[in-house]
């Protein structure tokens, strides 16, 4: 490798399918659902920008926005704002209450599908009405928040980084103590070490930031499962459903919570919805086995085909 091809891999660093999915905190399922819906291409590398990206989307999927739906978004959007490759880059991007996405683009949020500017009465407001509303420019101490951020999730890459990462996120919440997506990713990193008591704290913390935030119920749901509270993991993982009726994953986690309390039948609910979310891979055959093994177990089979 010359020394020019070396210093452009060290300042544009490339990052394995692997580590996309330890950096991101996302499942193999959800990256092959994100592909067969065309909203991902499929890839072995990845940039920095690649993981900026593939985060608002598995942010705006957590918040109940459906895949084919971000997808019509961004293309929406390429045509509603000239020169705009990466809407999600160069554009602020927002869940709707109609699980559409607006993107604040020169000042105004614009639902792009319909074509629609829109008017944001609060910070936390998710949709507003017709009216393009001017936002003010991004403040020094919004860059800072922003880097710092970017750069927790870069150095979580390397494990012998992590502490460092732990650091900027720890920074970005002094600066900004209501930032739910500093909340998740410390707490995951707090999770991975066992420190369960830390990471319930954060991912608290990001559902007080944030209530219709259903990564958050996820995450919390696999920390008090972790501990042995498997009751309230299984009301946990209800709410991340209710918010995000699709999240594949909550649905294969409270099925096995279910399967802990042993009440199969509440089970058997949510195998079958997640096997209808991904009809494919080796998490689909497990909950395709359980489907099985229960209805045989309680006599149901008869009374599963009639419905």
């Amino acid at each position: 490798m010359s020394a020019n091809a070396l210093l452009v891999r060290v300042l544009c660093p490339v990052y394995s399918r692997t580590d996309l999915l330890r950096i991101l905190h996302v499942t193999p399922r959800q990256l092959a659902n994100w592909e067969r819906s065309g909203l991902v291409a499929p890839n072995e590398s990845y940039s920095f920008s690649d993981l900026l990206e593939i985060k608002k989307i598995r942010d705006l999927c957590a918040m109940s926005v459906r895949p084919n739906v971000i997808r019509e978004s961004l293309e929406a959007m390429r045509k509603q704002a000239a020169g705009i490759e990466k809407p999600l880059l160069e554009a602020g991007a927002w869940s709707t209450r109609k699980h559409r996405v607006a993107f604040r683009h020169e000042g105004k949020l614009l639902e792009p599908i319909a074509g629609q500017f829109l008017m944001d009465f609060s910070e936390r407001e998710k949709v507003v009405t017709t009216t393009p509303v001017p936002r003010p420019e991004p403040t020094p101490r919004d860059h800072e928040i922003s880097a710092l951020f970017a750069r927790g999730i870069a150095l979580e890459e390397n494990p012998a980084t992590q502490p460092e990462a732990m650091a900027a996120y720890h920074k970005v919440l002094e600066l900004e103590p209501t930032h739910a997506a500093a909340h998740i990713n410390l707490g995951t990193l707090y999770y991975n070490r066992q420190e369960f008591g830390h990471a319930e704290k954060h991912y608290r913390s990001a559902i007080e930031s944030d209530a219709r935030y259903a990564l958050a119920y996820f995450d919390l749901g696999n920390v008090l499962d972790e501990t042995g509270r498997v009751q309230e993991a299984v009301q946990t993982y209800k709410i991340a459903i209710q918010l995000a009726p699709t999240y594949a994953d909550a649905h294969y986690n409270l099925a096995l919570a279910y399967e802990k309390l042993r009440e199969p039948r509440k089970a058997l609910k949510h195998w079958q919805a997640y096997i209808r979310l991904d009809t494919s891979g080796p998490w689909a055959v497990h909950a395709r086995s359980q489907i099985k093994r229960i209805l045989q177990a309680d006599g149901l089979k008869l009374v599963f085909k009639r419905a």
